[in-house]
């Protein structure tokens, strides 16, 4: 049961880190849980573990690895578009 919370909340805090800096994630839901759950992981290694906790996973931390997680994700994706030749 404890997976099941961690797919929820890394769902919910990787789409609020997308909504917080007005950036999509690729692959939808599946990017948003991916987000979360890499996102709980860059936070803790950053040794931004505090606050709540839901579901193994640090909320403040947890936010703070997604949201630079997809500030990288988007900054890779866009220089791939920028090298597009016409």
């Amino acid at each position: 049961m404890g997976w099941l919370w961690t797919i929820i909340v890394g769902g919910i805090l990787g789409w609020l880190a997308g909504a917080i800096i007005s950036k999509d994630i690729p692959f939808g839901i599946i990017g948003n849980i991916l987000a979360g759950i890499i996102g709980a992981s860059i936070g803790n290694a950053l040794g931004l573990d505090i606050g709540p906790t839901i579901g193994g996973m640090s909320i403040i931390g947890t936010l703070a690895g997604a949201i630079i997680l997809i500030l990288v994700v988007s900054f890779i994706f866009g220089m791939f578009k920028g090298n597009k030749r016409a």
